[in-house]
């Protein structure tokens, strides 16, 4: 994740990360991404099933009932050991999480644990009394995918009114009192609707937005020729730190969050150079503290079935399950050579990467979009937008 707020804007100083000694047991949450220790946030793909049919979903949900997922005692034996282990933040996704009737349980479970719950979620199933029921129980965050206004979004996710749906249920989250959030997946159809986007912001006072680049994974594989090109990524990562800076100046702050391209990193500093030399160094130091893309160190998946993966879109690729060894045992077991090579996937990565200035501050960028791509897993990511007199130049 790219701060763009946080960076950009000023609302976070390198000291307000050290004052926490950069340990992820004690950051608070909008503090985390720049720990030191990177201790796993976890997702829990906790079901397949959505009631919705989204062209890009990569956990290929469908409306049906699956047999392999793990039961609600199964589910908090993994809770139990993610919280022993110091994992501090646990998003509940899917699929479509409130698919499942152990949601609400599983949650408050994880809070008595000590850790933060949050879920990802299509909105449409937040109803009233859902929303309250999730308050009680202590739920952090709630993060509401929309993929662009109404037309747009219906198209996306394939079923009719789901737009209307989604905004009910932050309304519904709102009211209960529960922090809630955008999520946006950027590509060729919806980038036209990024300003209208920023302006539900401003109309339904929602605080946080996360414009997530696209990943070639699951039913998003097929999505490759809808990418944006770089020079159209350039463009959107302008107007959404534009957009921003704008919101900021008027008063009217947004957490705003790039994800899934870690380019944004360098490029936003590479401005910054341009508009505000001084800032653009503590925006470096604060870069360098982020890491870039943390799959298979700072974040982990646990799949409906209890496989582990090194983020939620290397499905294809499982160091374990669950329901053999608990998490904890396998994310630290570096007999798996690509869990070990990931947690210093900067020694692997191959052509432009391997000689890129900024290779400390993006940390090789996404692997598993490099390998849908090219077959290998160490290659350049092709989102990279960065031009090779970018990523050669001296600081």
């Amino acid at each position: 994740m790219i701060g763009i707020s946080k960076l950009y804007c000023g609302t976070v100083e390198p000291s307000d990360a050290l004052r926490y000694g950069r340990h992820s047991g004690k950051m608070p949450s909008h503090l985390l991404q720049f720990s030191e220790d990177k201790k796993p946030v976890v997702v829990w793909n906790m079901t397949r099933r959505c009631n919705l049919k989204c062209v890009h979903c990569y956990a290929q949900a469908k409306d049906q009932a699956f047999d392999n997922e793990l039961t609600t005692a199964e589910g908090k034996a993994l809770i139990d050991d993610l919280a022993r282990f110091g994992s501090p933040v646990m998003l509940f996704s899917g699929g479509e999480p409130l698919m499942r009737a152990d949601l609400p349980e599983m949650a408050e479970y994880a809070v008595g644990k000590g850790m933060r719950a949050v879920i990802s979620t299509n909105g449409t199933l937040i109803t009233k009394e859902m929303a309250h029921t999730l308050k009680a129980i202590g739920l952090s965050y709630v993060g509401i995918s929309l993929d662009g206004m109404k037309e747009i979004h219906d198209r996306f996710r394939a079923v009719k009114g789901c737009f209307e749906d989604a905004l009910q249920g932050i309304r519904n989250t709102q009211e209960a009192g529960i922090k809630v959030g955008l999520r946006f997946t950027i590509n060729k159809f919806n980038v036209g609707d990024i300003p209208a986007v920023f302006d539900l912001l401003e109309e339904m006072d929602i605080p946080r937005v996360c414009f997530y680049h696209l990943v070639y994974a699951g039913r998003g594989s097929r999505l490759v020729e809808d990418d944006l090109t770089h020079e159209e990524t350039r463009q959107a990562v302008d107007l959404i730190i534009d957009r921003t800076k704008d919101l900021h100046d008027r008063g009217k702050p947004k957490e705003v969050l790039t994800v899934d391209n870690h380019a944004d990193g360098p490029y936003l500093y590479m401005r910054m150079q341009q508009e505000d030399p001084e800032r653009a160094a503590e925006v470096l130091e604060l870069l360098k503290m982020n890491e870039g893309n943390n799959s298979g160190r700072g974040i982990g998946c646990v799949s409906w079935d209890g496989e582990v993966h090194a983020d939620q879109f290397w499905r294809h690729h499982s160091f374990g399950n669950v329901r053999k060894r608990p998490f904890s045992e396998i994310w630290t077991d570096m007999s798996d050579p690509l869990l070990s090579k990931l947690k210093n996937k900067k020694e692997y990565v191959t052509g432009r990467c391997a000689g890129c200035q900024w290779l400390n501050v993006c940390g090789g960028n996404f692997r598993v979009r490099a390998e849908a791509v090219s077959g290998d897993v160490w290659a350049p990511d092709p989102a990279c937008y960065l031009t090779d007199e970018e990523i050669s130049e001296t600081i």
